[in-house]
């Protein structure tokens, strides 16, 4: 069943809902909460939520006899409407980002009354998870983040079946964010990385698509689920095991090279070119072995830009 979460007015134009997907059997809580695009820029979650969506959907009504759906599953395919219309990251009005808008408010600015409705509808689920991408100028492995994990949010991490979990500690910093809110309530939440921001990466949604549809199916919230064969190895990386190289001088930084590979020290990884002369003025190579996890994909580049992360095994 579709709903809409909350219904908003603007002042020149006509009124816009945030729709949102209840699928499954009744229940006062949903036993998982989704959610995707809390920026408007972020098309890869948008597009794996509302796809979850229609196939849950498509399960409910029976058109795949093999599975069935015995607890029910709340999906907010995108949250920043307006933002995903108009291709901006923050609300368009004020620029304010809705994921430092938590716990929100139901008497205060737009982005207060969308916060707070996001965390009432999701913030009681056993699982929830939030869908976030890179910036449009960076690309990242498809990965689990955990915040502050509690020992079964470490435990049932590799249940995505996805090849990295990221480990990071609740900074004082972002208590604002969907995350720091739900780390309160009872349950278990999890945030994935996936891609780039401003476009759809296929290869990308492919696999969060199969990881969330698999953690369904270990869960018990999706029965008849075929868990494939040949998932990825997960493996867990702290803060510490992230290795980063930034540019050294302006240019055009130009490559080929693939998230998700495994990299030997030193091995090229890209050049930084001259823009104007086409010189060839630094060579990007891997700082040390371990998994390519993120690659800047703008060419041009500012001395000190985040090139390229490897997190090493550990």
């Amino acid at each position: 069943m579709i709903r809409d979460l909350l219904c908003m007015t603007a002042p020149v134009r006509e009124g816009f809902d945030i729709p949102c997907h209840e699928i499954g059997p009744k229940s006062h809580h949903p036993a998982v909460s989704l959610v995707a695009g809390l920026h408007g820029d972020e098309i890869n979650g948008i597009f794996i939520l509302s796809r979850l969506a229609d196939f849950l959907t498509s399960v409910e009504a029976g058109k795949y006899p093999e599975l069935r759906l015995v607890r029910r599953v709340l999906i907010i395919p995108a949250v920043n409407v307006l933002g995903v219309n108009i291709r901006t990251r923050t609300w368009p009005f004020d620029k304010s980002d809705i994921n430092r808008m938590f716990p929100g408010s139901t008497i205060g600015e737009t982005t207060q009354r969308i916060a707070c409705a996001v965390l009432e509808a999701t913030k009681r689920a056993e699982y929830r998870i939030d869908l976030h991408t890179a910036s449009a100028d960076f690309e990242e492995i498809p990965q689990v983040r955990l915040y502050g994990p509690s020992r079964e949010e470490r435990e049932h991490s590799h249940l995505f079946g996805l090849a990295a979990v990221m480990e990071r500690s609740l900074s004082p910093v972002f208590t604002t964010t969907l995350m720091s809110s739900w780390k309160i309530w009872p349950g278990e939440s999890y945030a994935l990385r996936v891609g780039q921001g401003g476009t759809v990466q296929l290869d990308h949604c492919q696999r969060v698509f199969r990881a969330l549809v698999t953690f369904l199916g270990r869960t018990g919230i999706l029965e008849g689920v075929q868990i494939a064969g040949e998932d990825e190895e997960t493996c867990y990386f702290d803060k510490a095991s992230a290795f980063r190289v930034c540019a050294e001088k302006a240019g055009t930084f130009v490559s080929d090279s693939k998230v998700g590979r495994w990299v030997r020290a030193g091995q090229e990884l890209g050049y930084i070119y001259d823009s104007f002369s086409g010189n060839v003025i630094e060579k990007v190579v891997a700082p040390v072995a371990g998994l390519l996890t993120g690659i800047r994909r703008h060419p041009l580049l500012f001395e000190g830009d985040l090139i390229v992360r490897v997190n090493r095994k550990v």
